[in-house]
């Protein structure tokens, strides 16, 4: 949600190897991710968007994306966490994860009580990792992210385990509302709720208004990149 290869890809802006491989290390991507587009607007491609950026309101403001494709809980406490470093300084910090790891436990087909507790094994953990990360960083604002649903409310994502049968979304509804409990009650923590954003935006939409990459519909497209960015920039505006 927060990577810049899939928007890149679906706007024509990479290397042909990465076209090809869709692999970060194989050549350029053009910056048009979530995070990058926070930090630093892409004023050709998104114009009515131009100063609305970090760097317009905090010139200098200094930009890491840990963000990793594919990446679940674990591996943001492996290979993520230990590469952010510790400081006082004011910071932001957001966070869009758990998707892949509900989709990783539906994708072995548990029964359903399995995948609960696999949920809220995963809920835990998150808020173990939102206790790391002020902890880590105590002066920082943490906006977290509900995980989007490109089914639209039908269970069904073309091309996604559909050989699994309909999404659960019973849990990933649970889930994304104990994002909503630790977002309000952890202090110096936002939510912003781009499941609640994105719905109307994926299966159920034409083609045009999609916010899905076409080739894989549970990555962001170009659009769906920019809308993440504009979500976060409403919820900093609000705090």
């Amino acid at each position: 949600m927060s990577i810049d290869l899939y928007p890149a890809l679906d706007a024509g802006e990479t290397d042909v190897a990465v076209a090809l491989e869709r692999d970060v290390h194989a050549g350029a991507i053009a910056p048009l991710g979530a995070a990058s587009l926070l930090h630093r607007n892409d004023d050709m491609r998104w114009p009515e968007e131009q100063g609305n950026d970090l760097l317009s309101r905090w010139p200098g403001i200094g930009f890491a994306n840990l963000a990793s494709d594919g990446a679940t809980i674990g591996d943001v406490f492996g290979e993520q966490l230990p590469q952010l470093e510790e400081s006082d300084a004011p910071s932001l910090l957001t966070l869009t994860i758990g998707g892949n790891d509900l989709l990783s436990a539906f994708s072995t087909k548990p029964r359903i009580s399995l995948l609960e507790a696999i949920a809220r094994d995963v809920a835990d953990a998150y808020e173990f990792l939102l206790d790391a990360l002020h902890r880590a960083r105590p002066n920082a604002h943490v906006v977290v992210a509900t995980i989007y649903d490109p089914s639209d409310g039908t269970g069904h994502i073309p091309g996604v385990l559909e050989q699994a049968g309909p999404l659960p979304l019973p849990v990933l509804s649970g889930l994304n509302d104990r994002i909503r409990t630790l977002a309000s009650s952890t202090p110096r923590t936002a939510l912003a709720d781009v499941h609640a954003h994105f719905m109307g935006h994926g299966v159920l939409a034409p083609e045009e208004d999609r916010w899905y990459w076409r080739r894989s519909l549970i990555e962001p497209n170009a659009r769906g990149a920019s809308e993440i960015r504009r979500l976060w920039l409403e919820v900093l505006d609000s705090l």
